[in-house]
């Protein structure tokens, strides 16, 4: 498949995605069951990961956003964290579920997480549809909810993208060497 000037290959179908989802959704309702979590995406690539993980949650839960970007329209982090929209919803006591699309260095989390520290937040955990081990930078201690491992590629689909293609793909398909 060609998306711009790069092709791309199957990575993860979407039926793997929706059993994934499924899966860390029914943890989420344990672990927080008896509380009320506020639910934070980091746009742009986490809007359909979070979009099917809170219709699989039935515990009560609010949704915010935040708005980081670290790739601004290339293949790897350029460690330039853009903070473009800050979360407006009020975290101070609140169990905060921060749901990201892909977590490669961790700049741009770790980043996030110390922001919303000093807000006094009764916890922060991390959701991420995708995690590149080999690529990580950072160890994160919030990190508790992985759908997939996935080897330092670059990757497109499933709300991800190349230069602002390909979001709409159900799967995930990586580069093509």
């Amino acid at each position: 498949m060609k998306i711009a000037d790069l092709e791309f290959e199957p990575l993860i179908a979407f039926d793997a995605i929706e059993k994934r989802v499924k899966t860390i959704a029914e943890k989420l309702n344990s672990d927080y069951a008896g509380k009320t979590p506020i639910i934070v995406g980091v746009l742009n690539g986490c809007f359909l990961f979070m979009a099917d993980l809170v219709k699989e949650i039935t515990i009560p839960c609010e949704v915010a956003f935040t708005k980081l970007s670290s790739y601004h329209g290339g293949l790897k982090s350029s460690r330039i964290i853009n903070d473009e929209y800050d979360l407006l919803a009020n975290i101070e006591g609140r169990h905060v579920i921060l749901v990201e699309d892909i977590i490669d260095t961790g700049n741009t989390l770790n980043y996030l997480i110390a922001k919303l520290e000093v807000r006094k937040p009764a916890s922060i955990s991390v959701c991420t549809l995708l995690l590149k081990p080999d690529a990580l930078e950072h160890k994160i201690d919030e990190l508790k909810y992985i759908a997939f491992e996935i080897e330092d590629v670059f990757v497109v689909g499933y709300g991800l993208d190349y230069l602002e293609l390909g979001r709409n793909l159900k799967g995930i398909y990586k580069k093509i060497k």
